[in-house]
């Protein structure tokens, strides 16, 4: 925008002053700047040198004092100008506190920069345009361009004469009289006057300026030094003797302002500027300089103070050396403290501000001219303000804003709307939690977490219905003594539970008192209860009331409309959730019933081993599973140890658990070896179909030679700890489950010395999502290292803890069974090679009774003789060698007749005329059990008798025939 023709369209009427501040308008717009300023050069004795201010925009009067009057030959901007009769850019001073590349080029202290260009008539340089930019660059040719051609015109308008008017009675031409009746209307306008003090002489000169400014009249004035002192107030004359006395000491630059009484009876106040004046030798020899009226800028810094001082926000400025300078009584009030303040840096106040690193945001406020906020709290009241730093020409504001109540209520709303939030992912933590809900514990676990804490209650109890009467099934923060009160509460009665139901609307309570009024024949509820306020949500699922939940308050609450309608929401998902929970609870706890059932009640008491075993059902939500653990007496003391699991989890495979133990129980009855059991054990699960797969350890441990054979079909091997604590895993074939495996199945032939402990288990023990089987199995060595010995119920404790802990929700069913082997002691054991001849059944009768009278057994001897007369004569007779016969005394008396044969006696059923088939029919009618097994290298047929038997021949008879 081209802003030459608005100079040209100033009035010519329009007086000097008001012309120069319009150019300088103009200029400051161009630059971009903050404010202007024009000066012109001062004529007559002793004044040659000096600038005068005569016109400023933009600019308050409290910036533009330290510019009324300038000597030309200083470093100001404005005196470089008119000194280098050229255009002048002086950047930015570098901030408080830090040195200054160049101290001398510096504008006034405060200032981004400056730019000046002087102001020339024909004659020469008559004064300087000055604008303080903004920006912290220089201007650019267009800019300077525009800033010459305004001195241009100022120059110009200054030489035109004044319009007509009265003669003023004052005015003579003084020995130099400025060029351009402009200009001298521009002088005259800011009254600023010039003196000049002869300390050797006491002599004081004034010009007519100055003695206008002090009132003294020209024709009396005597050029006395106490003439002036005369007029000074007395109460500012002590101060101003101090800052003279000074500046001579000092040889230097002063300022001051004081109060004048002027022969006319006014009071005034003058500004007054000046110098010392030196000889050759540095001596003082007087002092010159200017002196201005201040009485109007004094009366407005007065006003603006005292509007300062009552107004309602604090206000606190600040010096080039960050030094308190004014605070009013808003700011005490808000950093509680007073006037004291004033003359102290501002850093003192940083634990009263709590402005995290106060000084660099003072400094980068004042380095960028950029006004900067934040809210702080005051140090006494805690009340929160808004604090704005404003960089100003001489320093820096501090403007303190009450935010308190806008806060509170910014705070109150940020609360509500956090607490709305939170309350909606409550309740969609809450929908979660409960559709993954498995039973009714879940459904009141998850409203205890979910709704009581959005609301601030403190109770909650979830009531069932059970025929005519309500059950809690879950609360939290009542007495069991007040549960058991509640318990079997008639749903005919008149209480708040009985009505919600019946209504089916939720009954709400905001005290106790308003709890009594209706109901006042349980008036003791509220206090045995502990609670306030009550809401009673009544549960409907598929539009069946299926129970209550009471919600409750340890004080008064009212409930909003807002949250009464959403308490009644989430009823219905609660209710939902219960009915679906109730109903996963009774097939859970059938299907574990099931399960228990299908599971050993309790394992044998055997010589062989002493045993104790776990079952661990899967976590919370899944269904039971179908692992299982047996011990199976087998003949002659020895013993079938299994452990198995059916892949998958349901009723499904409980019952295909249950059908696996059967099938384990019939084949072990067949006293087949471990890889045979399991191929048979294969059959059976591969014709349940595709789907149908199992794992299977079995083992069979025989207490005289202390070996111990197994084979496995996908399960994990058998933990083995011997007497020193070393821990063992047998290296063995894992082979695929069953139903997936193909015969033939690997035998593993073990040792197991006295003591020794076998440990069998299923992967649920030792596996889980964070740790694979064999980290877990690594895990179970140690654990029994560090707890072999002792009872074998610790065991199994510290096993599952450190392998289970409880805390840790597992998804797979754990089964575990501990077995302590025992060896059957020589003495115990007999055993002797007999001929494959007729007398060797002879021989056998005898060695039979000598070794039944060495283990006090007499009472056994007619039976067992007779026993072993018949295995031993039905060997001979149809079987071949070798034969080998062998006592066993445990808790039964065992016998044993070996052949090399692999034919298997049957029992048959004889007729009244044949001669034979007869002798296992008396076998079986004279032991408790008996059998066949086969060995390495035939058969092994054997007998069990209880150590207690027949005592007469009569018995006998009776056994071998009934009908006597």
């Amino acid at each position: 925008m081209d802003r030459r023709p608005i100079l040209s369209a100033i009035d010519d009427d329009t007086e000097v002053i008001e012309a120069l501040r319009l150019a300088l308008e103009q200029a400051v717009a161009e630059l971009g700047g903050m404010g202007g300023m024009a000066h012109m050069r001062e004529y007559g004795h002793g004044r040659e040198h000096n600038l005068r201010l005569v016109a400023s925009s933009g600019l308050p009067r409290i910036m533009t004092e330290p510019w009324v009057s300038l000597d030309d030959r200083g470093d100001s901007p404005t005196a470089r100008a008119v000194r280098a009769e050229g255009p002048v850019w002086v950047p930015a001073p570098p901030l408080p506190g830090e040195p200054s590349p160049r101290p001398s080029a510096a504008p006034a202290p405060g200032l981004p920069g400056a730019a000046s260009v002087p102001v020339s008539d024909p004659d020469g340089v008559i004064g300087s345009l000055t604008v303080l930019a903004a920006a912290r660059s220089e201007p650019g040719p267009e800019q300077w361009a525009f800033l010459e051609a305004v001195a241009a015109w100022a120059a110009e308008r200054l030489r035109r004469p004044l319009p007509p008017g009265p003669p003023q009675p004052h005015e003579k031409p003084s020995p130099a009289s400025p060029p351009g009746s402009g200009l001298r209307q521009a002088l005259n306008a800011v009254h600023v006057g010039s003196y000049d003090w002869n300390m050797v002489t006491g002599e004081l000169l004034l010009d007519e300026a100055a003695m206008t400014v002090l009132g003294i009249d020209p024709q009396t004035f005597d050029r006395r030094t106490e003439t002036w002192m005369d007029i000074i107030h007395p109460d500012d004359l002590p101060s101003l003797t101090i800052a003279t006395d000074k500046a001579i000491r000092d040889r230097s630059m002063f300022g001051t302002e004081y109060r004048v009484n002027r022969p006319d009876g006014t009071t005034g106040w003058i500004q007054v500027r000046g110098r010392v004046q030196c000889d050759e030798n540095d001596l003082p020899l007087g002092t010159v300089g200017t002196v201005w009226d201040s009485t109007e800028s004094r009366s407005a810094r007065d006003a603006v103070g005292r509007a300062l001082r009552y107004m309602s926000d604090g206000f606190l400025a600040l010096d080039h050396e960050w030094l308190i300078t004014f605070l009013n009584t808003q700011a005490e009030r808000v950093l509680g403290r007073g006037q004291e303040l004033v003359g102290h840096p501002v850093w003192d106040l940083a634990a009263e501000l709590d402005v995290p690193d106060l000084r660099a945001l003072c400094q980068k406020t004042v380095a960028l001219s950029t006004p900067t906020g934040l809210d702080i709290r005051a140090p006494g009241t805690r009340r929160w303000y808004h604090l704005r730093l404003v960089p100003l020409p001489d320093g820096l504001a501090f403007y303190f804003t009450d935010i308190h109540a806008k806060r509170t209520r910014d705070a109150e709303r940020e609360a509500a709307v956090r607490a709305d939030a939170e309350r909606a992912a409550r309740i969609a933590e809450l929908t979660a939690a409960l559709a993954s809900a498995t039973g009714a514990a879940d459904v009141t676990d998850a409203v205890a977490r979910h709704v009581l804490p959005p609301f601030g209650a403190v109770g909650m109890v979830v009531q069932v219905i059970e025929g005519t009467r309500m059950h809690p099934v879950g609360s939290v923060g009542y007495s069991q003594e007040f549960l058991d009160r509640i318990t079997g509460l008639s749903l005919s009665g008149h209480n708040a539970v009985a009505d919600a139901l019946a209504a089916r609307t939720p009954q709400f309570f905001s005290s106790p008192e308003e709890y009594v009024a209706r109901y006042p024949a349980l008036a003791d509820h509220p206090e045995a209860a502990g609670k306030k306020a009550w809401a009673f949500l009544p549960l409907v699922a598929s539009d069946h009331p299926i129970g209550v939940c009471v919600i409750s308050f340890d004080r008064p609450r009212d409930l909003t409309g807002e949250e009464r309608t959403l308490l009644v929401a989430i009823s219905g998902f609660v209710a939902q959730a219960l009915e679906r929970a109730r109903l996963f609870d009774a097939e859970h706890t059938r299907a574990q019933e099931l399960q228990r059932a299908l599971l050993p009640q309790a394992l044998p008491s055997l010589p062989a081993c002493t045993a104790t075993a776990r079952y661990l059902p899967a976590g919370q939500g899944m269904d039971v599973g179908g692992d299982w653990y047996d011990i199976i007496p087998l003949s002659s003391d020895r013993v079938a140890l299994v452990i198995g699991d059916v892949m998958g989890h349901g009723l499904p495979e409980a019952a295909t658990m249950g059908r696996l133990r059967t099938a384990v129980h019939t084949l072990a009855e067949l006293d087949l070896p471990p890889d045979e059991i399991l191929a048979h054990l294969n059959d059976i699960v591969s014709g349940l179909g595709d789907d149908s797969y199992a794992t299977c350890l079995y083992a069979v441990y025989d207490p005289v030679t202390h070996g111990c054979a197994f084979a496995r079909a996908g399960h994990p091997p058998p933990a083995v700890v011997h007497a020193d604590g070393t821990v063992v895993f047998p290296d063995s074939a894992p082979n695929p489950p069953l139903g997936a495996a193909e015969p033939p199945f690997e035998n593993v032939e073990l040792v197991l010395p006295e003591n020794s402990l076998l440990i069998l288990y299923t992967d649920g023990l030792v596996e889980s999502v964070d740790r694979d089987i064999e980290a877990g199995m690594a895990r179970l060595a140690r654990l029994l290292a560090e707890n072999r010995g002792g009872d074998l119920d610790l065991l199994c404790d510290k096993l599952i803890a450190g392998l289970l802990p409880v805390q840790q929700q597992s998804a797979d069913d754990a089964a575990l069974l501990a077995v302590r082997v025992h060896g059957l002691p020589p003495d115990a054991i007999a055993a002797w090679p007999l001929p494959l001849e007729p007398q060797a059944a002879g021989q056998a009768r005898k060695l039979v009774r000598e070794q039944l009278s060495i283990w006090s057994l007499d009472e056994l001897a007619m039976t067992t003789e007779l026993l072993v007369s018949e295995l031993v004569a039905n060997v001979v007779r149809y079987a071949r060698g070798p034969v080998l016969l062998r006592l066993l005394h445990s808790r039964t008396l065992v016998c044993e007749v070996s052949d090399g044969s692999l034919t298997t006696p049957r029992i048959r059923r004889a007729s009244e005329t044949d001669e034979g088939g007869r002798g296992l029919q008396l076998v079986a009618a004279l032991s408790q059990r008996w059998g066949t097994r086969y060995t390495a290298t035939g058969k092994c047929i054997w007998t069990e008798q209880a150590l207690t038997g027949p005592e007469s021949p009569d018995a006998l008879l009776a056994v071998l025939d009934p009908t006597m």
